[in-house]
């Protein structure tokens, strides 16, 4: 059975992984039957906000910990992550990607990505294994790969800053994908548009579905 590993970057929108996208991902893959595995790094959140008020909160949180809520316990430390144990590894969005696994949110096109993230990222490319990243996930991904052809929407300003990392942005529709071959890198908008919790699902559906055919090629 393939095994795909799933990295979070906390629970919550605004400020860790985007929940629906996050469940979205675990949930397809079951549907087609593919085993995974949660990881997350274990850092400090770089703040926490009140999902209720969107007010920043005086308080600390870990990703490791908070990541956990998705997982349902059932998560490891990124630090022990192997690539050679994982035939596929997704991103789903949320601002703690863009807050915890870099620092996009505030540094724009120079930002820095965690650095076990960035090895995750370059391992799976070494060994020719499909990455998936959904929502502000793929600029991300824009950062530490060279001219990878990407989606994150059409959100014009967020378009600006990965074609400023020299990425090859593709507008898309609510649940299209973007398959980079030279990376196998399979991006998708979902919550970078207007777009309803199915429609996210669906997304999240179509980039595991492209994942697969990828490994089918390989064969």
């Amino acid at each position: 059975m393939k095994k795909v590993a799933v990295v979070l970057s906390g629970c919550g929108v605004f400020d860790g992984s985007e929940i629906h996208e996050a469940t979205s991902t675990l949930i397809a893959l079951s549907m087609r039957g593919i085993a995974y595995q949660c990881f997350a790094p274990n850092i400090p959140q770089h703040h926490v906000i009140n999902h209720l008020t969107g007010e920043e909160m005086n308080e600390s949180r870990n990703v490791l910990v908070e990541s956990a809520r998705i997982a349902r316990g059932d998560i490891k430390d990124l630090g022990d992550f192997s690539a050679e144990e994982y035939d596929a590894v997704i991103f789903p969005g949320g601002f703690g990607v863009a807050k915890n696994l870099c620092n996009l949110a505030f540094d724009g096109a120079a930002c820095e990505v965690n650095e076990e993230i960035r090895k995750v990222i370059l391992w799976m490319v070494k060994l020719e294994k499909p990455i998936g990243a959904l929502c502000i996930a793929p600029a991300m991904m824009a950062k530490v790969l060279p001219q990878a052809d990407i989606t994150v929407g059409q959100d014009k300003n967020t378009i600006s800053v990965v074609e400023q990392m020299e990425a090859i942005h593709h507008e898309t529709e609510n649940c299209e994908v973007i398959v980079d071959e030279k990376y196998k890198l399979v991006t998708s908008p979902c919550y970078m548009l207007d777009a309803t919790i199915a429609e996210v699902f669906q997304g999240a559906l179509n980039v595991v579905d492209e994942v697969i055919q990828l490994w089918n090629e390989q064969k």
